[in-house]
């Protein structure tokens, strides 16, 4: 696990980035249908999970289900990032992307959305997200018999 988390962080780092970029444009006033593809978490999570499932294969040799187990890991990390500061947002009353109806699948029109329901879809994701990186860990561990050797 900690040679794990060694190789994930530049991943963090990006992370790290991404959760800045959108805080700032939540907070900033960035319409939510301008901005929130600028930095998906969710879109850098799964990105990288394949490359990192495809680099470990070839240049580490790891095996299937480690390359799952990485990009569940590096799921649980980003959506444990986004439960968190969706509490945050509520807790601190903050208008962020993180709180943002859409966000939470209310829909376009919706003014807002409770925070019992907001935590509950962000449950959701926490585990749905989750197993989907690591499938897509094992997309990557496929995708990385294409590469050189070392």
């Amino acid at each position: 696990m900690n040679e794990d988390l060694r190789l994930a962080r530049p991943y963090f780092v990006l992370l790290a980035i991404f959760v800045l970029g959108r805080l700032l444009q939540g907070i900033l006033g960035v319409p939510y249908a301008r901005g929130h593809q600028v930095f998906s978490i969710v879109i850098l999570t799964v990105f990288s999970a394949i490359y990192y499932g495809a680099f470990s294969r070839r240049w580490r040799d790891y095996r299937l289900i480690h390359a799952m187990g990485f990009g569940t890991l590096l799921g649980l990390v980003s959506q444990l990032v986004i439960f968190a500061l969706t509490l945050l947002s509520y807790a601190l009353s903050l208008k962020t992307y993180f709180n943002n109806p859409v966000a939470l699948n209310a829909g376009w029109t919706a003014e807002s959305v409770a925070f019992s329901q907001a935590m509950l879809t962000r449950t959701g994701g926490l585990v749905g997200n989750s197993i989907f990186a690591g499938i897509a860990g094992a997309i990557g561990w496929t995708l990385g018999g294409l590469l050189p050797d070392r």
